[in-house]
């Protein structure tokens, strides 16, 4: 078969960007020159929830987890040497999406480029940051408005350009079967649409233009056959939605158009190796059945468990994916799996039990009311619980975790410390002295008129009524607005949003029988307290910072919950200084912050400060994420009692280590209870 008959090779994207604009504008080139098809670009948490990189809660957060874009000037640098109109870019941002097309559309046309030709995708899904990601700003309806606003305006003005990208990833990172993945997903691309269609913005007779540019991205998982026939039924269940809810005839137009990365959730920090078998397991399971193929694929690195990967691991990703486009003969056959049976009774059975789901969302008044209710987050929140007590109960089995665990020693982690990237700390300062300088020259040309004060009063008016917001925002852009001020503008108006923790409402995951684990701690609790002479022992689960990975966090508080802790969860996004003051004021026993950013370095010791500066050094403060051993020992130097990372699965083995060290803080003798 000659090599003009095979299919076009899905885009392969590597998921980039780091430290600063200028770093990550290097990265993308060479990335490019690899043979990358496609970029994807990863945003600091700062840009992600829109504050500016001197902001108080963006301390410790400026390019760890990607790259700060707070103005035009770093949008300009950021794509240097990239002509846009010939970029098929991803950026993953959601709260502040709108903002971020502004800015690139901006450059675009200082580069010359005709916007009408710009194809990308901004992934602009608030619903999963409620549920799942916790970047969220703005309270769902005000949300939705500004996703409305950006989806009206791309079909009219960038029509090559994906406004929306209905994000089922992290809802499967969060917990999410393969019915909750579909019918969330699906329920939030119902409320986007019918959103758009209300708002009157498109007229009726090309709203076909509207479903055609609604893309999905997804998770796939390491249980290949289910993962497979997830996504077909994904494209079966777009296909009846589109037809017969917003009656789309054009088949084109209703085509269920997705990109994906596969799960980074899976790969283990112990054995880290595995993780290769499994990125590959998870390709495949996208890209092996023509009908269900994705049209993006990004891979993790092996080596995400234990931090930034470097750019050759995210080379060797790329080349996983290049090896089976352009190496073996998947692009010469048409779909593989027609036909089958068993595919076909697995797909039936998904389809049938999503609709049914989604009809009962619908019936609670939609996407956003069940986000509004808590019912959505309370599933997930329970899902996940049921997951992690399988895997602790070897039910599910997971290579070198619990199951298979002896290893010879692993030349890849033989320096742990140099088989991740480490961002250099002085970073942040460089960026907040580039954002100062920024301030102080922008009321000279090109940028004295408009000036950005009279550009943000003229979004906040816009924002007040029932305009398209986008007008105002491209202004806004082309004034040298920040991004913190641009997202302050709209706060003032619209308000913020703390979301539903589903803490308590999650129901009981792990039994608590007599002789099993969870019992054991549950007595450990309860002696602990009588020593103590407290009612009950109470844990402070806090997440400082700006990191909105929110899973683990949860799934302690809802164990030690289950074990007799008063727990004090306040949810996502708190400073320092909220947390030691809400320790004081419940009188707690011990602190547990939990952070997978990478801003541990610079919060927890202000913790620790904050504790002993308040009179209650005695608090012990453990700490859970994705923590480097050399920064945990910092850590542990510090002051901190104990840091747990990936490799500790066993939730309540923890619990009863944090029963341990509050014996322990208080000089009490160790009891025999196990753990």
């Amino acid at each position: 078969m000659t090599e003009r008959q095979k299919d076009r090779p899905w885009l392969m994207r590597t998921y980039a960007g780091h430290s600063t604009a200028e770093a990550s504008n290097e990265l993308y080139r060479r990335n490019l020159a690899k043979g990358q098809t496609g970029l994807s670009v990863a945003f600091d948490l700062p840009t992600q929830t829109g504050y500016d990189p001197d902001h108080i809660l963006a301390r410790g957060e400026v390019g760890r987890v990607g790259v700060p874009v707070s103005h035009l000037g770093d949008m300009r640098r950021l794509f240097q040497d990239i002509p846009l109109e010939q970029m098929n870019t991803s950026m993953t941002i959601n709260a502040t999406a709108m903002w971020l097309l502004a800015l690139y559309q901006v450059v675009a046309e200082e580069q010359g480029a005709d916007i009408t030709r710009l194809q990308g995708t901004t992934q602009n899904d608030i619903v999963k940051e409620y549920l799942s990601r916790g970047t969220h700003v703005f309270p769902p309806g005000p949300s939705l408005r500004l996703t409305t606003d950006m989806i009206c305006y791309t079909v009219n003005n960038i029509p090559k350009w994906n406004p929306i990208n209905i994000c089922s990833y992290h809802l499967q990172e969060a917990g999410a079967t393969p019915v909750q993945e579909i019918s969330y997903a699906m329920s939030t691309a119902i409320a986007v649409l019918d959103a758009v269609r209300d708002s009157g913005q498109v007229p009726e007779e090309r709203f076909g233009e509207v479903v055609a540019r609604i893309s999905f991205f997804v998770n796939a998982g390491v249980r290949f056959v289910e993962e497979m026939c997830k996504m077909r039924a994904f494209g079966r269940i777009w296909d009846k939605i589109t037809l017969e809810r917003y009656g789309i005839e054009n088949a084109k137009q209703r085509r269920f158009r997705y990109g994906v990365q596969v799960n980074s959730l899976g790969l283990t920090e112990a054995q880290p190796e595995n993780n290769v078998q499994r990125i590959v397991l998870e390709m495949l399971a996208v890209t092996l059945s023509k009908d269900a193929r994705a049209r993006a694929v990004q891979l993790p690195a092996w080596n995400e468990a234990l931090g930034l990967p470097r750019p050759w691991d995210q080379q060797w990703s790329l080349r996983i994916q290049q090896v089976l486009a352009h190496e073996s003969d998947l692009l010469e056959y048409e779909d593989i799996f027609a036909g089958s049976h068993v595919i076909e009774a697995k797909v039936d059975a998904l389809v049938a039990e999503c609709l049914a789901e989604i009809d009962r969302i619908q019936e609670m008044g939609g996407a956003m009311a069940a986000v509004e209710s808590g019912y959505l987050k309370s599933q997930l929140v329970s899902s996940h619980a049921e997951r992690r007590a399988r895997i602790e109960a070897g039910e599910d089995k997971i290579v070198g975790v619990n199951i298979f665990e002896t290893t010879e020693e692993n030349p890849l982690t033989a320096d742990l410390d140099t088989a991740i990237m480490t961002v250099d700390p002085a970073v942040e300062a460089r960026v907040v002295g580039s954002m100062k300088t920024w301030r102080d020259n922008r009321y000279q040309p090109p940028f004295n008129h408009p000036r950005p004060c009279k550009a943000l009063e003229l979004l906040k008016e816009a924002a007040k009524g029932t305009g398209n917001l986008m007008e105002a925002t491209l202004e806004c852009a082309r004034a040298g607005v920040t991004t913190g001020e641009w997202a302050g503008a709209l706060r003032e108006v619209f308000g913020e949003f703390r979301a539903p923790t589903g803490v308590s409402s999650a129901p009981v995951a792990v039994a608590a029988e007599a002789g099993t684990p969870l019992a054991e701690v549950r007595e450990k609790v309860a002696r602990t307290a009588e020593d103590l002479g407290a009612g009950r022992l109470r844990l402070l689960v806090g997440k400082p910072g700006l990191d909105g990975h929110s899973n683990g966090a949860e799934q302690i508080a809802v164990r030690a919950r289950d074990a007799g802790f008063e727990v004090v969860y306040q949810g996502i996004r708190l400073t320092p200084e909220q947390i030691v003051d809400a320790a004081l004021a419940e009188d707690v026993h011990c602190v547990g912050l939990s952070i997978l950013s990478g801003s541990h370095s610079a919060l927890v010791p202000d913790v620790l400060d904050r504790l002993r500066e308040a009179g209650a050094p005695d608090i012990p403060v453990i700490v859970g994420g994705i923590i480097p051993n050399a920064d945990a020992a910092e850590l542990k130097r510090a002051g901190v009692a104990a840091v747990f990372t990936p490799k500790d699965f066993g939730i309540t083995e923890i619990i009863g280590r944090i029963v341990d060290e509050i014996r322990k803080a208080n000089k009490l003798d160790p009891l025999e209870v196990s753990a």
